[in-house]
């Protein structure tokens, strides 16, 4: 029984190792190479621009960053990146909540009144993945 045992465990842990994936994210378009490029992962739509699920942050050489989140299940995200111009380590925002540093989406999806929607910013991840997002001053 025990020599079945070990083959066994090997392939299904096989299956869990195989579902860890990476998401690349290019950004494009930063206004200078001051501070640092922070990348929040997202999944799932009642914490998106609240909890994100990671974070890495990234130096700016030639007005773009690049960061890549390792070992990410399939499935569906959004990515919010914002200019640390200041590189405190968070995204300042004015006394209302509006973003003082540049912020985009995925997708580049902007929001009216307001920062873009959940279903306009997701995306499915089913393999290694590269997106581009291009800055802008503000969502």
């Amino acid at each position: 029984m025990s020599k079945f045992f070990l083959p066994i465990l090997l392939f299904i842990s096989s299956f869990v190792f195989a579902q860890n994936l990476d998401l690349t994210v290019s950004v494009s378009g930063i206004k200078n190479n001051t501070g640092s490029l922070t990348a929040e992962l997202y999944n799932a739509k009642d914490k998106f621009l609240k909890v994100s699920y990671k974070a890495i942050s990234s130096p700016i050489k030639s007005n773009s960053a690049t960061v890549t989140f390792t070992e990410i299940p399939k499935g569906e995200y959004t990515v919010l990146i914002y200019h640390d111009e200041n590189k405190n380590g968070k995204l300042d925002k004015n006394f209302i909540g509006m973003p003082k540093e540049p912020v985009a989406c995925s997708n580049n999806a902007k929001g009216f009144m307001g920062p873009p929607k959940y279903d306009d910013a997701k995306f499915t991840i089913t393999s290694d993945s590269k997106i581009i997002i291009k800055m802008n001053d503000a969502l």
